[in-house]
């Protein structure tokens, strides 16, 4: 197999009995086929030199074709681009709202933040995308559209842990926006370091959010000379 193209390179025998190879047969790519090359060749070369450092050219040369493919295919690298962070940011969604199964709130801080890690460590370059400051318009919104919509999930749970204890759930989104920004933003960190190990990572995060929720105030003070 070459660049997506069966080949078959089997000999044949002359009259003379010297070995000819035989010429390969070519099996060309489906358009769906090379669709996915496309956008996995746009993925990898997207995350290591974002969308200006990137060109229609050396997307064409990495998938073996020529510049008219990607054209017919997306219409144009911004096209590719579109396609590429709309998925990543489904992906990301996806995993993070299926993660939020368990019963306990902290339980539930724990999966919400292991879901982002898990992401970030599968599929890291999407994630190196997503943090980058998009060029053009996205139908599913910027990464940081994204982490509101995730927080809208979380929202949902930190109403019903106020609620319980007495405090106001209408400041719940408040804090839902607070608590998964706090986790996107240590994974942007954690994306490059790598250290500590995602679990030891996701411990602190959750023991920072947890006993901070736990101590909670429901009337916080401000100590400073400043009031307003």
């Amino acid at each position: 197999m070459i660049d997506g193209v069966a080949t078959d390179s089997s000999s044949t025998s002359s009259p003379s009995g010297d070995a000819k190879p035989r010429r390969a047969r070519r099996t060309r790519m489906t358009g769906a086929e090379r669709r996915q090359q496309l956008l996995e060749i746009g993925r990898t070369l997207f995350a290591a030199k974002g969308f200006e450092g990137t060109s229609v050219e050396e997307i064409a040369a990495k998938a073996g074709v020529s510049k008219p493919v990607v054209y017919e295919h997306f219409g144009g690298k911004e096209g590719l681009y579109a396609v590429v962070v709309d998925r990543e940011m489904r992906r990301l969604l996806d995993m993070v709202t299926s993660s939020l199964t368990a019963g306990h709130p902290r339980e539930l801080c724990e999966q919400a933040a292991f879901a982002l890690l898990d992401y970030i460590e599968e599929y890291t370059d999407g994630f190196r995308i997503l943090v980058r400051d998009s060029p053009i318009p996205q139908s599913t919104g910027s990464f940081a559209s994204l982490i509101s919509d995730i927080a809208t999930q979380v929202e949902d749970i930190l109403g019903r842990e106020f609620k319980s204890r007495g405090f106001d759930p209408k400041l719940a989104p408040l804090y839902a926006q607070a608590l998964v920004g706090m986790v996107a933003l240590t994974g942007q960190w954690w994306l490059d370091v790598r250290r500590p190990k995602k679990a030891e990572v996701a411990a602190h995060l959750v023991n920072l959010a947890w006993h901070g929720l736990d101590g909670l105030e429901a009337r916080p003070r401000l100590i400073g000379h400043r009031k307003a």
